[in-house]
């Protein structure tokens, strides 16, 4: 258990640095001018098997052809989660509201790290709450972890209240991926809907 959290700790820092990387400083990184995406090559993502707000099994491999924005967190999470998902949806639409046919090519995915509360129907209402276009994930207590393992997130259960409440600890990472599921970018939801909207615009094509 504790060689298991090491590894997603380890993954963990090093997708985080990676995010640094690409949103810090101003638009228009070392990376984009050179024309490689910030995370071009980078061993992030992979084929998974999660369950919608229908009880549909969803594997990545159904986006094939399509952007992929991805984000973990959890339903219940007080302010970080809804945040940065109200920031990446605005983000995208208004990506969308200048590039329609681009826009339409970007699915975004909400996958909750907190299987044990966040129900199909639980993350179903989450996502639409911010968009009836945003996808809802989630899974096995057995399923999440492989997905998070895979896109390199963190997280752990943090101490349980009197009242029996908890929070989860995870890494804060909105993810840019291609058609192809390759890792192309961070998108910096904490800078804002617009910041993401900027970003959205280097990397979809």
């Amino acid at each position: 258990m504790h060689a298991n959290s090491s590894r997603f700790l380890t993954a963990a820092f090093a997708a985080i640095a990676l995010s640094l990387s690409a949103c810090g400083g101003e638009p228009g990184p070392v990376d984009a001018s050179a024309g490689e995406p910030p995370l071009a090559g980078a061993d992030i993502g992979g084929d998974f098997e999660l369950i919608d707000k229908n009880g549909k099994t969803v594997s990545w491999s159904d986006f094939q052809g399509q952007y992929r924005i991805v984000y973990f967190g959890f339903a219940y999470c007080p302010d970080i989660c809804p945040t940065d998902m109200q920031r990446t949806i605005q983000g995208l639409e208004g990506f969308a509201a200048q590039e329609p046919e681009l826009g339409a090519k970007v699915a975004a995915m909400f996958i909750t790290i907190d299987p044990e509360r966040d129900t199909p129907e639980v993350v179903g209402e989450f996502a639409n709450a911010f968009s009836e276009d945003l996808i809802g994930l989630t899974g096995t207590p057995e399923q999440i972890a492989d997905a998070a393992s895979k896109f390199r997130v963190f997280y752990a259960r943090g101490e349980e209240s009197e009242a029996g409440g908890y929070l989860m600890d995870h890494s804060r990472i909105v993810y840019l991926f291609g058609p192809d599921g390759e890792p192309l970018a961070t998108l910096p939801a904490d800078q804002g809907a617009e910041a993401v909207t900027q970003e959205l615009a280097k990397w979809v094509k």
